[in-house]
């Protein structure tokens, strides 16, 4: 848990750390980001780390919508404004999901083709109710087993979008999970300390990884400890 000033640069630090061991340790880096106003921030602050070798970390998403690259919904737009323009990293190095496909089973299929076996990070956050990526409670893609990149269908006034299975999840080497807010205290305290249901709380799916919380999204663990 981190105070609330420090969130963005603590989360950041802690990213850093992770691309630097997995560098370290295999050569290369491979991380899928999310999205959302926290990543964003974050990431900004994650530019700024001069110690993480850009060539050779290798960038994937955990979903996307379906939309051109450059559209304000984008994942990709916002993790190039927040972070990969302003890193030098090979372009053939960032690997987007082409959701604006007008074949999203084709396209999923074409990024289970690129994604590696076991990312060394993978990126998450968690919505009000407990999704993570864009797998919703109850989806069907929650008990995959075998695909890794499925369609899911557009949410109520949403987009379509394309998004990494349960399998991704738990094969990566790191997930952590970014949280602020008051608005995440319920669904992160569900997430951490209630019954285990990952096809109820999907963010379930990452309990055992990293959790990087400020102290308003930490309070219902709080008051669960009580």
């Amino acid at each position: 848990m981190f105070p609330d000033a420090e969130y963005d640069a603590a989360a950041a630090r802690e990213v850093a750390r992770l691309l630097t061991t997995a560098i370290g340790d295999r050569g290369v880096a491979a991380i899928a980001l999310a999205g959302g106003a926290t990543p964003e921030s974050v990431y900004a602050h994650l530019a700024g780390h001069g110690a993480i070798r850009w060539a050779r970390v290798h960038v994937y998403f955990g979903d996307e919508r379906a939309v051109p690259p450059a559209h304000p919904d984008s994942n990709l737009r916002m993790a190039r404004a927040a972070l990969l323009d302003h890193v030098a990293i090979p372009p053939a190095q960032v690997f987007r999901m082409e959701a604006d496909s007008p074949d999203l089973e084709t396209a999923a299929f074409a990024y289970e083709r690129v994604l590696p076996d076991a990312l060394d990070v993978i990126v998450l956050g968690i919505g009000a109710d407990g999704h993570t990526a864009s797998l919703f409670p109850h989806a069907p893609a929650l008990r995959e087993q075998t695909r890794r990149v499925v369609p899911v269908p557009r949410p109520p006034a949403d987009h379509a979008r394309l998004s990494v299975t349960p399998p991704v999840i738990r094969a990566a080497r790191a997930r952590v999970v970014l949280a602020r807010g008051p608005s995440k205290a319920g669904p992160v305290a569900t997430a951490l300390t209630g019954s285990y249901d990952p096809v109820e709380c999907p963010a379930q799916l990452a309990r055992d990884g990293v959790w990087l919380l400020d102290q308003a999204a930490a309070t219902g663990i709080r008051q669960e400890g009580a």
